[in-house]
């Protein structure tokens, strides 16, 4: 008997060990999507020992993100969930002493501010609020928490003089009436009447307190003063501001009597704004506006009282995000994103700046784009999301002088166990100019250069934006599936300085086009790829791109153009930022240049296409309506061309919000390239 036993733990051994090397040879799989996390919003705490942040994944069974909060040490130890359970949390803030921490928890579609005791575990919740907070905020002293929030307005102006209703009558659901210029957000559905304002709520408990009051919105992230007496916040008061959203200032609210004063005064956003900690300085970001796509936000400091306003840092000509002051008043930390790589850095009132740490951000897990997040002790350590071309956020601390270290490992048990394709960074010249264009080349996990692989382009939105050496799940699923792999940071993309940005200002899509080609032959060039068999995709302003290439050349077997602007005439009066879109990307709104609109138009070059092309777009989609597909693939159709039309349900412009939608997106992407695929059927 024991040598039969003997023999099963052998077998056992064997066969697990066998598990093992099959396991670390998979490839990236369409449901690992739904195991993927991240770490956000990490905190570290006041004297810099300890960071709480939201651990982020994904509950399979109802198709949504999960947030819950975890602590672990500055030297990575004592790693361990602090709050978790039903709902979500988010936003989680350390009192000043440390001794403290609020937190927002979302539940049953209701979200309270709650605060939890270090030192008991203990935790109650603070408000009993019908709207959303968020920007917590405590107050230097401890005693206070300010935060944000929707207060609702009623309806105004036209009414209806309506009979009454017999009993048990129904006659459908009630009218909406709209009276203003932005009345529906993406993401956010129809958008309830009434503005952001501030409120103050005392610690232990209370009832909050509004601060601002009138028809202005008061967002983003709120600053105390050192005395405690007054916030510092920004918004756009101007009684235009409808038509002027840019136009921000920073102000400085009293928290006794709500009188509030501008501190700056200038066409233009004036954002971020953080208090020096002797309080006699306010450093903020912005640009003074000349109404161009895209423009280098700035970072500022000025004395207190909005006197004294200088740029420093202005050689740097990158966009500077979340400035933090140290604790000494010498210099200010902050982020920027340079060459498709976001970094953390600090900055000396003199201009020096001196950088901290790179590859800040692996919070986009579908796409590789930009962004990140950190915060500052006392002492001077920061803790980051740090992310990599193989590995979402994880959480990372650092101090000046330090190589920064990373403390979690939250993807390891799956990507760990997971042939991912490789990443290699490409330069080339456009045929355009000749300028040097940035963009990176995935490769399937079993890549030999001595094959032949077929390319899928895929194309960034915004287009102010940017992709970079970051993870992707999109991109290594087309990998996973033996594609090659393209993206790139054409003329427009952000990171590069204001000139190159500037590059499509009235001119999108343009040059871009001959930027994308290019990195296509250089590509090509290197003898691994397929000309036979290219592929084109991108997302919103990626949709856009997508649907002029195919306009421009017939070298694509098929495309698949995601969440597209078609149309510019319609878009910018139906998409949910009018005043924004007409008044920053054009000369002017589509029935005084309806010529330069049309000629910037996809639609424009509809009867030159010839390339099977698939669409894809969130049916509440209300940034790229999804009137603009239905344009698109009906002319796709009256022209003969092969072409499928897929509307993503209750999906908005983030179709990847729901992991199953990011899936199903992939699915249908390479689904479309598999029918065209090696001279499959419908291709000559």
């Amino acid at each position: 008997m024991m040598r039969t036993v003997l023999m099963f733990v052998v077998l056992l051994s064997v066969s697990g060990a066998g598990a093992v090397r099959a396991q670390a040879d998979r490839r990236f799989r369409p449901e690992d999507v739904f195991a993927l996390e991240r770490a956000i919003d990490p905190q570290i705490a006041p004297d810099g020992s300890r960071v709480v942040y939201v651990r982020s994944g994904f509950d399979i069974m109802t198709d949504r993100p999960t947030a819950s909060l975890w602590i672990v040490r500055a030297d990575g130890t004592d790693h361990r969930a602090l709050v978790s359970g039903n709902g979500t949390v988010s936003q989680p803030r350390w009192s000043p002493d440390g001794q403290r921490l609020a937190y927002v928890r979302s539940q049953n579609g209701q979200a309270q501010v709650f605060v939890r005791w270090m030192d008991t575990g203990q935790e109650a919740p603070l408000t009993d609020v019908t709207e959303s907070p968020s920007e917590l905020s405590w107050s230097p002293d401890g005693r206070w928490i300010a935060f944000a929030m929707l207060v609702p307005e009623d309806a105004e102006g036209v009414r209806a003089e309506m009979p009454r209703a017999p009993d048990g009558a129904d006659w459908g659901p009630p009218i909406r009436v709209v009276d203003a210029l932005n009345y529906r957000a993406d993401g956010r559905g129809y958008l309830e009447r009434g503005h952001r304002q501030l409120f103050v709520l005392p610690a232990d408990g209370g009832t909050p307190r509004a601060v601002t009051s009138g028809p202005f919105d008061h967002d983003g992230p709120i600053r105390w003063t050192p005395d405690g007496a007054a916030l510092v916040v920004s918004a756009n008061r101007h009684p235009n501001s409808e038509m002027e959203p840019r136009d921000s200032e920073i102000y400085e609210v009293s928290v006794a009597d709500g009188a509030i004063r501008a501190l700056t005064d200038r066409r233009g956003p004036d954002g971020d704004p953080a208090v020096s900690p002797n309080g006699r300085m306010v450093a903020y970001t912005g640009f003074d506006d000349r109404y161009q796509g895209y423009q280098v936000s700035q970072l500022y400091v000025m004395n207190r009282d909005g006197s004294g306003s200088r740029v420093i840092a202005a050689d740097l000509d990158r966009d500077v995000e979340r400035p933090v002051w140290s604790a000494d008043g010498r210099g200010i930390y902050f982020q920027f994103d340079d060459q498709g790589n976001t970094r953390l850095a600090y900055v000396t009132l003199d201009g020096t700046v001196e950088r901290l740490a790179e590859h800040v951000g692996g919070l986009s897990l579908g796409r590789p784009y930009g962004g990140g997040q950190f915060s500052v002790a006392r002492s001077g350590a920061f803790a980051f999301t740090a992310g990599t071309v193989h590995r979402p956020a994880d959480v990372a601390v650092g101090s000046r002088g330090r190589e920064p270290r990373v403390l979690t490992a939250l993807n390891e048990d799956l990507l760990g166990h997971t042939t991912l394709g490789a990443v290699e960074e490409l330069w080339w010249e456009s045929s355009f100019d000749g300028r040097r264009i940035q963009g990176w080349v995935v490769t399937p996990p079993d890549f030999d250069p001595h094959r032949k692989y077929p390319l899928v382009l895929e194309i960034h939105g915004g287009p102010f934006a940017n992709y970079g050496d970051r993870f992707a799940a999109e991109l290594q699923l087309y990998a996973a599936a033996g594609y090659v792999v393209l993206y790139a940071n054409p003329r427009g993309s952000t990171s590069y300085g204001g000139e190159f940005g500037n590059l499509i200002h009235h001119n999108y899509p343009g040059q871009d086009y001959d930027d994308l080609m290019s990195g296509v032959d250089a590509l090509l060039a290197r003898g691994f790829v397929d000309a036979r068999n290219l592929f084109v995709t991108g997302g919103s302003g990626g949709g856009v791109l997508s649907a002029w290439i195919v306009g421009k050349t017939d070298r694509f077997r098929a495309a698949v153009v995601q969440k597209p602007v078609i149309n510019w005439y319609s878009f910018v009066l139906y998409s949910d930022g009018p005043a924004f879109f007409y008044k920053y990307w054009f000369p002017g709104p589509p029935w005084e240049h309806e010529a330069h609109y049309m000629a910037r138009s996809p639609i424009s070059l509809v009867g030159n296409v010839t390339t099977p092309t698939m669409l894809i777009t969130g049916e509440v989609d209300y940034r790229t309506p999804m009137a603009e597909t239905e344009q698109y693939y009906a002319a796709l159709k009256i022209r003969g061309i092969d072409a499928a039309m897929v509307r993503v349900p209750d999906a908005g412009h983030g179709i990847a919000d729901r992991p199953s939608n990011l899936i199903a997106k992939v699915g249908y992407v390479l689904g479309w390239f598999g029918r065209y695929r090696n001279g499959a059927r419908g291709v000559s």
